[in-house]
């Protein structure tokens, strides 16, 4: 082995050793376990789709301890959960640039097992994007995918770039193939909601949809390349599109000034940040198009 390999392989393992200082293992089954990372002091993040249950959560230590933790609450639509644990006082790794991360680069997934220790994967920066939205109507900016296939213990862990810094979490949860980093100020802005809400609002219309074929000649008539649209089948009693004026049968064709061919075009408009701001909805009743301005409600907890 050429010293040019030697010195690398030596320092993605002292990278990895100085990672796995803040990496815990979250197991909440008798066996097998997912990856989480301190966060904070007494505060762990972890990937969301891979926390089995919401009571009785164990997590193994950077020093082999087992301890407690409870939920403080759930993101699905970045695919993060965070825990609190007392005795999660350890390292915190430093945070590394994010939108310093190019194509290319070589980043390290570290996570931990509950028996057999730290777990490390090497991925290259295969795609990096200024931003993206998931299919679960999420902002991830950048949106940073990683040419690399995780472990289910690896699933949360820590990414770090060449500095060792952490720059994310990682999950497969929106990815095909490889590994999607959740980048370091969206988790940080998922943390410090949850803190202060215990949930992530979600902006609603109050409306059942479902997507609908456009006539070519409407289409024609709306100047419009989408072949499908969102009909609606329910408007809610004194929900955000009854006060808007929608009725059941509107086709809705764009909101916030985006076209909507699917469902996910909706969601992908609701998110947190639109509770409270009024969007332009344009929909066509009895074949003629119309607009309104609807203000985004915040969605019921349990609810649609």
């Amino acid at each position: 082995m050429s010293a040019e390999l030697i010195e690398l392989s030596n320092a993605l393992a002292q990278a990895t050793e100085h990672a796995a200082a803040s990496a815990v293992a979250v197991h909440t089954e008798p066996r097998g376990s997912s990856s989480g990372v301190v966060w904070r002091s007494g505060i762990i993040v972890t990937a969301e789709h891979a926390l089995r249950r919401d009571e009785e959560i164990q997590v193994t230590l950077p020093d082999g301890r087992v301890a407690a933790a409870a939920l403080v609450g759930r993101d699905p639509s970045t695919d993060l959960a965070v825990l609190k644990c007392a005795e999660a006082t350890g390292v915190v790794a430093a945070f590394g640039d994010v939108a310093a991360l190019k194509p290319g680069n070589l980043t390290l997934v570290v996570g931990r097992t509950r028996a057999s220790g730290p777990v490390a994967a090497l991925g290259v920066v295969s795609l990096v994007a200024p931003e993206r939205r998931t299919w679960t109507g999420a902002a991830l900016a950048p949106y940073i995918r990683l040419d690399v296939a995780l472990q289910p213990t690896a699933v949360g862990g820590t990414v770090i770039d060449s500095q060792g810094r952490i720059v994310g979490i990682a999950t497969p949860r929106f990815a095909r193939f490889g590994t999607i980093a959740i980048p370091a100020p969206a988790v940080d802005r998922v943390v410090d909601t949850l803190l202060r809400k215990g949930h992530i609002p979600q902006g609603y219309l109050g409306v059942g949809l479902q997507p609908v074929r456009l006539p070519d000649a409407l289409r024609q008539s709306l100047q419009r390349s989408e072949k499908t649209a969102a009909i609606v089948l329910e408007v809610e009693p004194a929900s955000p599109a009854h006060k808007a004026g929608i009725v059941i049968g509107d086709i809705l064709v764009a909101l916030a000034g985006h076209p909507v061919a699917r469902l996910e075009d909706v969601h992908a408009q609701l998110h947190g940040e639109a509770i409270g701001k009024p969007l332009a909805l344009k929909f066509v009743r009895g074949g003629a198009a119309q607009e309104v301005n609807i203000v985004v409600g915040e969605r019921p907890r349990g609810g649609e």
